[in-house]
């Protein structure tokens, strides 16, 4: 019998698998954002199951968090695992896009009337190509808990795609998993989700949850008569079990659904139910309950038999009920939207440290929220070790999600008030460079503001002034309770308090980008006050006051007698004539270029002559980039040196790296004698 076609049958399944993929695409294209510009930008990443399931995995093992992983993307992997211990592999049916790619490939194959590649299943080639997703489980699983970084970023097709290929790859494995989710899922079914995919690898795994328990059991046990088994090891008992069961013991009985034949009702000649299958599982072979390990319940067979004899279910019936082909797409959305709302409710710790606490010690604790530069893992790890400077601090947890921190103290060393002076971090922001001849003075005006923690706070703020008509050029943070900030702006605008209470109390920043997108950034500052009267400040030195110079001096080794003693180039070249190779430029302001600049220092560093690199204001009040040198160095060596493709960077004495080199330099500088202090 030919194979027929399921859509008017099945449309749950298509209405929701396509839905997913198609809001998916909506919202990565930008076209929702420019329906609803508020909407902002959306993280490919946000609600993964197998990202959430690698940072529960990471939580219970380091008691930290991966990347930027909240309690949404926890529960979501919970949900999955839930929804495959309880009924099957819903996500995999009906939510996931590659699983969604996979069965338009598969008719996309069907309508060329090309024919399939079949990997009998229990053949030795199956059982060694099931191998590979447990593998890479382990893998991926191992990286991510050891280094606390989302290791399957780097290599998701999905993640690939979904970013433009511009976000946390590795290049070569996202082109290779993709390469295998197109060509060989084209001509073997669903190759990636049965062969390749790691959350099916941890699916197939929980179909056998009696036998996942026991093996925590025995590691809970060996651990209850001193034999730690360390986790490495109980990461690859799991993965090997899992591969195990799959292989060796394929048919999993403890889910409450399944697809149910009719016995009385099948046929069992057309194989209709089979042929539609898109993992090719012999449905008639199982009898009364399909109890493959690679069902997703997805209905396919169900709406492909001619005489009604399957359906989702717990037992036979003797009828058809239309409203069974219901059951499992429904659970799947209801898991997805209690996940979604559940993950929302509440919130784990990404880090959560302690340090120097001694027996006794009464500690007390500060929450701080709004500090947007507590954004992942990284940052949550900087911060930690800026409080561990701070005399009486013993503990600090971050929640990445409402960007908010917990700081554990001795009150009898420190206070709240002394701990939140040390979290706060001044800072400035440029708006825009005025004319020191056109416009000589600025005027500052003070304001008094609350929860404003840390720069983000103030850059987010200034940013609100660039679409003002009244001419802004930067804002200023200083510690105080409430927080000092000092507006510049020209001499001739109007300040009045309204104007400035109206942009400190708005609720958002909306920036439009260049791809026409609208991004809407939470504030959440509050105006307490503007203080009395204006001050005048000097527009040369407002443009110092907001320029943050680089300078960076040399060493080198020469010889003194029978050693090599390290000297100051500073010192060795002060009798000499010096030079300095000058490249004016605005872009010396932006953060992307310098950032850019110890890399360039380092590449530069090891030129004989070359004493230093420096980033700073010139006579012009113009940003620019100087390197000094003498001889044997050279203006032209220098020059090819900075316009070398590749850069030689060392960060170690044994680890010296050949890089892409991180800034383009297209006008050769000027060169002008260097005048030694005396």
């Amino acid at each position: 019998m030919a194979k027929k076609s399921t859509f008017k049958t099945n449309w749950p399944k298509y209405l929701l698998q396509w839905g997913t993929l198609a809001t998916i695409i909506l919202f990565l294209s930008g076209a929702i954002a420019k329906l609803f510009p508020r909407t902002g930008d959306v993280n490919p990443e946000a609600y993964c199951p197998m990202g959430g399931l690698e940072a529960l995995a990471t939580y219970i093992q380091r008691g930290s968090l991966p990347c930027s992983m909240t309690t949404v993307q926890i529960v979501m992997g919970i949900a999955v695992a839930v929804a495959v211990i309880l009924f099957s592999k819903l996500f995999c049916a009906y939510i996931c896009p590659i699983g969604t790619l996979e069965d338009l490939l598969l008719k996309a194959r069907k309508g060329l009337k090309i024919k399939a590649i079949n990997v009998k299943d229990g053949s030795w080639l199956d059982k060694v190509l099931r191998m590979a997703k447990y593998g890479l489980l382990f893998w991926i699983a191992h990286m991510t808990i050891a280094s606390s970084e989302l290791f399957c970023k780097h290599m998701d097709p999905y993640y690939a795609v979904a970013t433009g290929f511009k976000g946390e790859i590795v290049l070569w494995m996202s082109l290779v998993a993709l390469g295998i989710v197109v060509i060989l899922g084209f001509f073997i079914n669903r190759f990636w989700c049965k062969y390749i995919c790691p959350l099916g690898a941890v699916s197939n795994t929980f179909k056998f949850w009696p036998w996942l328990l026991a093996l925590v059991l025995l590691w809970w046990a060996l651990a209850l008569v001193g034999l730690q088994i360390l986790w490495p090891w109980l990461l690859g008992a799991f993965c090997v079990l899992g591969w195990a069961l799959e292989v060796f013991h394929s048919k999993p009985k403890m889910q409450i659904l399944h697809v149910m034949v009719n016995q009385d009702s099948c046929g069992r000649k057309c194989y209709s139910c089979q042929k539609n299958c898109p993992y090719n599982i012999d449905v008639p072979s199982f009898g009364s309950k399909v109890t493959s390990v690679d069902c997703t319940l997805c209905g396919e067979c169900v709406a492909a038999c001619p005489t009604s004899a399957l359906h989702v279910g717990v037992a036979p019936v003797a009828k058809k009920e239309s409203w069974r082909k219901f059951i499992a797409p429904a659970i799947a959305a209801l898991l997805l939207a209690a996940a979604f709302i559940v993950g929302g409710r509440f919130e784990l710790p990404t880090i959560s440290e302690t340090w120097g606490i001694e027996d006794g010690m009464k500690l007390e604790t500060v929450k701080v929220s709004g500090l947007k530069s507590v954004k992942c893992f990284g940052s949550s790890m900087a911060f930690k070790a800026k409080m561990e400077k701070v005399p009486g601090v013993h503990g600090v947890k971050t929640y990445v999600g409402s960007h908010t921190v917990e700081v554990s103290y001795d009150p009898k060393v420190t206070n709240a008030e002394k701990i939140e002076k040390q979290i706060f971090v001044p800072s400035k922001f440029k708006i825009a460079t005025p004319d020191p001849d056109q416009t000589p003075l600025l005027k500052v005006v003070t304001l008094r503001v609350e929860k404003m923690h840390d720069k983000m706070d103030l850059n987010y703020f200034g940013l609100q002034f660039r679409d003002e008509e009244r001419p802004v050029y930067g804002v200023e943070s200083e510690y105080d309770c409430p927080v000092v900030v000092r507006v510049f702006m020209d001499p001739a605008a109007e300040s009045d308090e309204a104007w400035f209470k109206e942009i400190v109390n708005r609720k958002a920043l909306v920036m439009n980008l260049p791809n026409g997108k609208v991004n809407e950034i939470p504030m959440g500052l509050e105006f307490v006050r503007m203080e009395p009267g204006v001050d005048t400040v000097a527009t040369a030195d407002f443009l110092k006051r907001m320029f943050s110079p680089f300078k960076a001096e040399y060493n080198g080794k020469y010889p003194s007698g029978d050693t090599t003693v390290v000297r100051k180039r500073t010192e060795v070249y002060a009798d000499k004539p010096q030079f300095i190779l000058e490249f004016e430029d605005d872009r010396y302001e932006k953060p992307i270029i310098t950032r850019s600049l110890p890399f360039l220092s380092n590449h530069l560093s090891k030129e004989e002559g070359v004493i230093g690199t420096y980033v700073l204001l010139n006579d012009r009040l113009k940003p620019a980039l100087q390197i000094r040198f003498a001889e044997p160095a050279t203006a032209e060596r220098i020059w090819e040196l900075m316009t070398m493709p590749k850069w030689t960077i060392t960060y170690k004495d044994d680890d010296v790296r050949e890089e892409d080199a991180r800034i383009t330099f297209d006008t050769p500088g000027t060169v002008h004698p260097y005048a030694v202090a005396e």
